[in-house]
């Protein structure tokens, strides 16, 4: 079967990537080991381009190595969303007897990535540039789309989930997707880019510290 897979990069990396070493994650190997019978055509992954914090300064620099490695597949292509910051007020969990119960904090939230993801997931499957989908995420706003394209449309639509089994989406489950896959720490740690890549540009290495 032709697979377009579409990869919700957020939801990846707090699923399944975040404190661990397999953060240099190969998305095409990673394909290839959840669906080795199947062909991948193309890859689609969602993320937004992360700033600089004064706590992690290179954090920017870490998520743009990793995002030249990427465009080394030459059949992924990369949708950015957006990060918009903003100022606000909000409760604290244990305010003090005395003084304000409300702090002010910086709140960034990442936009565009869900939509993406669901726009791109339907104009693919309207245009039949594939014969099979496989969605990872694990974010219940995604649930309308992989149903209506596996249920009004008619395709097949598979989800790896990259949380704990304990955490999976009770939404995504109710869609009733065509089949179902579970990402595990074997897979990610067995699907890593080299520590060293060339790309246009030239060298990419992998950060000694992520």
């Amino acid at each position: 079967m032709l697979v377009n897979v579409y990869v919700d990069g957020f939801n990846l990396y707090y699923g399944c990537l975040k404190g661990t070493p397999y953060k240099w994650l190969d998305l095409d190997a990673l394909s290839r080991r959840l669906l080795p019978r199947d062909r991948i055509h193309r890859i689609r992954y969602f993320t937004a381009q992360i700033g600089r914090r004064p706590d992690d300064p290179q954090r920017h620099n870490r998520q743009q190595y990793y995002l030249r490695a990427l465009a080394t597949i030459p059949h992924l292509d990369l949708h950015l969303g957006r990060f918009q910051e903003t100022t606000t007020r909000m409760r604290l969990a244990n305010p003090p007897a005395q003084g304000p119960c409300t702090v002010k904090v910086i709140k960034t939230e990442e936009k565009g990535s869900d939509v993406n993801l669901a726009t791109y997931l339907l104009a693919d499957a309207f245009r039949r540039n594939f014969e099979t989908a496989l969605v990872i995420t694990n974010d219940a706003d995604l649930a309308e789309p992989i149903r209506l394209v596996c249920h009004e449309l008619g395709l097949p639509v598979g989800i790896a989930n990259p949380h704990p089994p304990y955490k999976r989406s009770v939404a995504l489950e109710r869609t009733t997707p065509t089949f179902f896959k579970q990402i595990r720490p074997g897979a990610l740690r067995d699907c890593q880019f080299p520590d060293t890549m060339r790309d246009q540009h030239g060298q990419v290495r992998r950060p000694v510290k992520w």
